[in-house]
Parts: C-alpha cells; sequence; structure tokens
C-alpha cells in the first residue's frame, strides 16, 4: 500500500463547533449601541453592562412615571465635591447599582477632575460569581464616558 492510498483513509475527528454542546445563556437582550454585535443582540455580562450604562446615562427625572429613576451626577458635575455631596453621589450609585439584582458593589470610589466626575466600582455579577472594576466618567463636555 502506498503512503498516498494511507493518506486518503486518514481521518481524524475532532470536536467541531456543530459537536460542541450550545453554551447557556441567562440574559439575552437588544442593544442599538454595542459596537460588538452584529445583529444587536446582547447577552450575560455584556447586557448586564450596557443596562447600568443605561441606568446612568438617564439624569434623573427623566423617566416618565418614576422621577427617582436615574443619577442624580449629572446635576453635580459643576458643584464643588463636598463630604455630603461626595455621600450623596455613593447613595446614589449604590441605589442605581441595587436596583439590578444581578449585580452587586463591593466598593465604590468617587474622584474628581477638571471636567468631570469619576465613579470606579468593584462589582460582582452575582449569577455568575464574576468580580470586574468598572469606571465611569461624567464629563461636562463628552457626557459619559465609560
Amino acid at each position: 500500500m502506498s503512503a498516498e492510498r494511507l493518506y486518503k483513509k486518514l481521518v481524524v475527528r475532532g470536536n467541531t463547533p456543530k459537536d460542541l454542546p450550545p453554551l447557556p445563556r441567562t440574559y439575552r437582550g437588544f442593544s442599538t449601541v454595542s459596537v460588538d454585535s452584529e445583529n444587536f443582540t446582547l447577552y450575560d455580562l455584556n447586557l448586564i453592562k450596557q443596562d447600568l450604562i443605561n441606568h446612568f446615562h438617564i439624569r434623573q427625572g427623566e423617566k416618565l412615571n418614576d422621577p427617582t429613576f436615574g443619577t442624580i451626577i449629572w446635576d453635580c458635575i459643576f458643584e464643588p465635591m463636598t463630604d455630603d455631596l461626595r455621600l450623596l453621589i455613593q447613595k446614589n450609585v449604590q441605589d442605581i447599582i441595587n436596583y439590578d439584582p444581578r449585580v452587586r458593589a463591593d466598593s465604590i470610589a468617587i474622584t474628581t477632575y477638571d471636567t468631570g466626575i469619576q465613579i470606579e466600582c468593584e462589582l460582582t455579577y452575582l449569577p455568575y460569581n464574576i468580580s470586574e472594576a468598572l469606571q465611569f466618567r461624567f464629563d461636562q463636555k463628552a457626557g459619559l464616558i465609560s
């Protein structure tokens, strides 16, 4: 038997994508803002992050039927950062994160810079037990930068 014939009979089977079981997806949503998605569908961690970003984009009082929804940070950008204001912002950020039962804030740090306020959060995504640091910058010129 020649080497050529032996090579043609050799078949190597491996795990191809169609053989692997599909990954379970707990959360599914829709976002037209996502640059990573071709069909605007978000899943799991990406959806939770986008939901938090959306919540921080809403100024408190803008949502119909719920004037307490949203953040006060947009109104605080031009205010001097006193201890009382820092505590008020920290409580607001904590309330926003607690609004979503899929995530927990382990720490929140608030700092100011020349043109805005920066929020650094250490978050735990509860369904997955994954921790991640997120940084939100509320800038008077560019809006929310995450």
